[in-house]
């Protein structure tokens, strides 16, 4: 085993290429990342607290991965944190409900897609 590591996402692969439903509108900052956190290697931590924002919305693909290691991440950088429950999602729903039961119980406040159109309201 050697000691390097393999990006997790490629720029310039199928894998990290931007969803074309979800394609940045003029002036939306994009973050590229190549681990599973979207705090390793890239200024996203920088950024939220130049833009003072003061909590995150969480959403993504696999639960288990990306999205719990972004979310550990931002608690540790002391970023209050929303996980919308029913915009991410694991291999199964016995993965996925573990995962959030995890994130829930360091502080993450879970609630619906319904629950955040609500609050931005």
């Amino acid at each position: 085993m050697s000691g390097t590591t393999t990006a997790f996402a490629v720029e310039g692969t199928h894998g990290a290429a931007v969803i074309a439903e979800l394609s940045p509108l003029p002036g939306e900052y994009v973050i590229r990342k190549t681990r599973m956190s979207a705090f390793i290697g890239t200024e996203l931590d920088l950024m939220l607290r130049n833009l003072k924002v003061s909590d995150l919305v969480v959403t993504g693909i696999q639960t288990p991965n990306c999205v719990r290691t972004t979310v550990f991440d931002a608690i540790a950088y002391n970023h209050p944190v929303v996980l919308v429950e029913d915009a991410v999602g694991a291999q199964n729903d016995e993965i996925h409900a573990a995962n959030v039961r995890d994130m829930a119980n360091i502080g993450v406040r879970v609630h619906t897609v319904r629950d955040v159109l609500q609050m931005l309201g």
